[in-house]
């Protein structure tokens, strides 16, 4: 059977619990249609590049789907009469991924790194030294260091 990953952004003011039963259901109406799920990753909440229908931020959700395309189609068709899905996409793909997608190794990452404090080990940042007083500078408009410039003629 063909093998599909479908991403789904589901709206900000759900609680985690609502989007995992629109996975589930979603997960059954595949396996309705002789298909199976190969695994779900829920990403998150997390914020869109842009506003999507009043929303600054989603639930993302990925699942690896092992299908026949009419199963995919079914569940396509619900996901758009869905109003609680804001924005989805299906795409064919090779083989199933083995290892958690980019997006899970991304937060296990930042989930280390907040464990250590963020950058890293910085220092005391002593290198800097004391910068003194900024002394007497024109303030906004009053540059005095500009030359004067002519009109223009129109």
């Amino acid at each position: 059977m063909p093998l599909y990953e479908h991403v789904f952004l589901a709206r900000q003011d759900l609680a985690a619990a609502q989007v995992e039963a629109l996975t589930e259901t979603f997960s059954k109406i595949i396996a309705d249609g002789n298909g199976a799920v190969a695994s779900h990753e829920y990403w998150g909440l997390r914020s869109l590049a842009y506003r999507i229908a009043k929303n600054r931020k989603a639930h993302y959700v990925m699942l690896n789907i092992d299908a026949p395309a009419p199963a995919i189609a079914e569940m396509e068709r619900q996901v758009a009469l869905n109003e609680d899905i804001i924005r989805y996409m299906t795409v064919r793909i090779e083989a199933l991924p083995v290892e958690p997608s980019a997006m899970m190794k991304r937060g296990d990452r930042e989930r280390e790194r907040g464990a250590e404090g963020g950058r890293g080990d910085r220092g005391d940042r002593g290198d800097r030294g004391d910068r003194g007083d900024r002394g007497d500078r024109p303030r906004g408009g009053d540059r005095g260091d500009r030359p004067e410039r002519a009109p223009r003629a129109f």
